[in-house]
């Protein structure tokens, strides 16, 4: 048994070692192209079926106009059902997703009035985002962290305005430009003016 195993892991080695790092790299964007694509036909797929809802709970796929407008500005496709789910689904497959999932947070936190609601809501944000070694850790600066701390026993509509900015800005100057020149925007222009050969409608 021990043989077999020890030949497996040298077979195992001797492929690797014989892959050049372009290999290694086209290996690793075929995996994240077929993730995203499982999960945008998921997403048309469950679109699909708003046809049985009533019509004023009904919701549509984009259109070309909508799918081109998500090009012009981050603040357009985050205000975009669809275009909001794409580009959670392209930072998933970049393994980054911490930066949108805390903006949505958020945006959720910054609805709520009852007080007992806002501190248990800030803690969650701050135990899942804020904290050293949270498990969806954000990177921001001590400034930042340290005030929104300070808040956490009597936290306002507010106290994560200023960490919620840098992570926007984040997003804007650097996930952003890389989803709007992605494989993934290219798709979904296709799928929008039905074109695609990938996802059919």
């Amino acid at each position: 048994m021990r043989e077999n195993l020890g030949s497996m892991s040298s077979q195992s080695m001797a492929l690797t070692d014989s892959m050049k790092p372009s290999d290694l790299s086209a290996d690793k964007k075929g995996i994240k192209r077929k993730n995203w694509r499982n999960r945008l036909r998921l997403m048309w797929k469950n679109s699909s079926k708003s046809i049985l809802l009533p019509k004023k709970n009904r919701s549509y796929r984009p259109s070309v106009d909508d799918v081109n407008q998500w090009a012009q500005s981050l603040d357009k496709l985050l205000s975009h059902k669809y275009g909001k789910a794409a580009f959670c689904i392209f930072l998933k497959s970049e393994f980054c997703e911490e930066n949108i999932e805390f903006w949505t947070a958020c945006e959720d936190f910054k609805t709520l009035t009852s007080p007992k609601d806002l501190v248990s809501k800030a803690n969650t944000i701050y135990e899942e985002f804020i904290r050293s070694e949270a498990p969806k850790e954000i990177n921001l600066d001590f400034n930042t962290k340290n005030a929104i701390e300070q808040s956490l026993n009597a936290p306002t509509a507010t106290s994560f305005l200023a960490a919620q900015k840098k992570v926007y800005s984040l997003m804007e100057n650097n996930s952003y430009p890389r989803f709007i020149h992605s494989e993934l925007y290219k798709e979904l222009c296709a799928v929008a003016s039905g074109k695609s050969k990938v996802i059919k409608y």
